[in-house]
């Protein structure tokens, strides 16, 4: 080739190599994880996030601002990924996977200053993973959660998160309940709960109700509004006049014949009506439409009726009330039906729902959530979908473990009390693991006013007298105490994977040295 250069790339490519590409990915990471950071813990702050169309989110939840955020940048988008990993497998801890998976970063930035290689720093961080598994299966209490320590999982999950401390403790009873009606012998059947939220009151008036909640109207205002001991059908048919498949033109000759076709049509639509009413249907939940002059027969016989049920809601419903889904009013049987001790109609402003209580095969339950503003109620849900989650975790997924940053101190003194058996400049790797993980207590003692040096300090102390320690909130500061004794939990899983995800995702971005951007 002469010594000439061979050029495989395109002219508008662009290519970042060594040390360059390693801090441009580091920095990226750290950014993304510090935007989440001040939202750690009972006393973080939250965000506001605007999109280009106005539409606001007022959040502390990890995921939701990291999602709502519309990261671009590769390695940045790889942190966005560890939230929803946390979110995915255990329903907390994003902003905790997120800021260990930041604070990783930080610390390998610093260890390859000191020229330690790459390959070096994962070898470390995936030794000090193991170890920091082996000190939370310690720290984890064997025996299966009670009630009261399920609440207070619940109540750490929620304190923070726009439900105030009142509320969370109320709320908490709630979960704890909604999660003990599903749990079976196989386990917790959480597909089975729904969480309905409702603007018009305050948080405090959220309610457990065993059944499912729909956003529904009666087709006509003179239908009942409430049944006792009702016989639903949930069909899949258009109470409508039928329709040719094809084009036709019908020639009518005289009077006699249009006549005729207005009774057939007429016939038609009043046999709806009495083919449901002879069945003894009492409510019907109808998938299609529902014609006018049917919906005042239906009406004219006491038959509560909705039209255009959501497929997820006809399928709920027909689950709780014990229903098949029917294609067609001919030739219905009784088996064919469900049965419910309740079905209500409540208004609330300009939204009416329908209430389906007690159905005769129900082991759906649903969590009515109110609040004060749209955002409030937005927050609440995540609060609660988050606490249900953590509860569920905390059940069948292996136990509970300290919370208010215990185990985190616990995993960096025993992390950092096994470096010393590491050999090489891989032991440096490890004791910067023990540094990063202790970043989260500090950040907890930030955000409640605490000095977080001093705090840590305490934190150690602590730990070296008792065993456990942790930043316990109380009002609006905070002070070192013993989770136990204030109880304050964590499920043992969100610990679990917040680590193993933080560590994959931070390894993967330590070893790219070179980043080719193709326009």
């Amino acid at each position: 080739m002469g010594g000439r250069p061979v050029f495989i790339l395109s002219d508008d490519a662009e290519r970042t190599q060594g040390r360059d590409a390693q801090s441009a990915n580091i920095a990226a990471g750290k950014a993304v994880a510090e935007s989440v950071r001040t939202t750690l813990g009972p006393r973080g702050m939250d965000k506001m996030l605007v999109d280009n169309s106005g539409e606001v989110v007022i959040t502390n939840d990890g995921a939701t601002i990291l999602q709502e955020m519309d990261i671009e940048h590769p390695a940045a988008q790889m942190i966005v990924e560890v939230a929803q990993t946390q979110e995915d497998e255990v329903g907390d801890g994003t902003t905790t996977a997120a800021v260990l998976a930041g604070q990783l970063l930080a610390q390998a930035e610093d260890l390859f200053e000191d020229d330690v290689h790459p390959t070096t720093i994962v070898e470390g961080y995936h030794e000090a993973a193991r170890i920091a598994q082996e000190a939370i299966e310690e720290l984890t209490l064997e025996e299966e959660p009670d009630d009261e320590r399920l609440r207070a999982v619940a109540e750490s999950s929620m304190t923070g998160k726009g439900t105030g401390d009142v509320s969370a403790e109320r709320l908490a009873e709630l979960v704890v309940q909604t999660i003990r009606q599903v749990q079976t012998d196989d386990g917790i059947a959480r597909d089975e709960i729904q969480v309905q939220t409702q603007v018009g009151s305050s948080s405090g008036a959220t309610e457990l109700v065993e059944g499912v909640i729909v956003d529904e109207e009666p087709v006509n205002e003179n239908m009942p509004r409430s049944v006792e001991d009702a016989t639903v059908a949930v069909l899949d048919v258009e109470l409508d006049v039928r329709q040719a498949n094809v084009d036709a033109e019908y020639n009518i000759a005289d009077i006699d014949q249009l006549n005729a076709a207005i009774e057939a049509e007429e016939n038609q639509l009043r046999g709806y009506t009495e083919a449901l009413s002879e069945a003894g249907v009492d409510v019907a939940f109808v998938t299609d439409d529902i014609e006018d002059r049917v919906a005042s027969a239906l009406a004219d016989a006491g038959i509560l009726a909705f039209e255009n049920v959501d497929d997820s809601d006809a399928r709920a419903i027909a689950r709780a009330v014990g229903a098949k889904r029917l294609g067609a009013v001919e030739d219905l049987d009784e088996e064919d039906f469900g049965h419910a001790e309740s079905i209500r109609v409540e208004t609330y402003g300009d939204d009416e729902l329908a209430f389906v209580e007690g159905g005769a095969e129900a082991e759906n339950v649903t969590l009515f959530v109110r609040g004060g503003t749209e955002h409030v109620v937005d927050e609440l849900e995540r609060a609660i979908s988050d606490a249900i989650d953590v509860v569920t975790a905390a059940i069948d997924s292996g136990g509970v473990v300290p919370g208010a940053g215990a185990t985190e101190i616990a995993i960096a003194e025993r992390v950092r009390s096994e470096a010393a058996g590491v050999s090489g400049r891989k032991q440096l790797a490890v004791e910067a693991f023990a540094d990063a993980v202790e970043v989260l207590p500090r950040t907890l003692a930030r955000n409640t006013g605490m000095d977080p040096i001093d705090a840590l300090v305490d934190l150690r102390s602590e730990y070296d007298s008792s065993g456990r320690a942790g930043i316990i909130s109380k009002g609006q500061s905070g002070e070192v105490g013993d989770p136990f004794e204030e109880g304050v939990f964590d499920p043992a899983a969100v610990k679990r994977e917040a680590v193993e995800s933080a560590t994959e995702a931070a390894t993967m971005i330590v070893r790219i040295d070179d980043v080719i951007a193709a326009d």
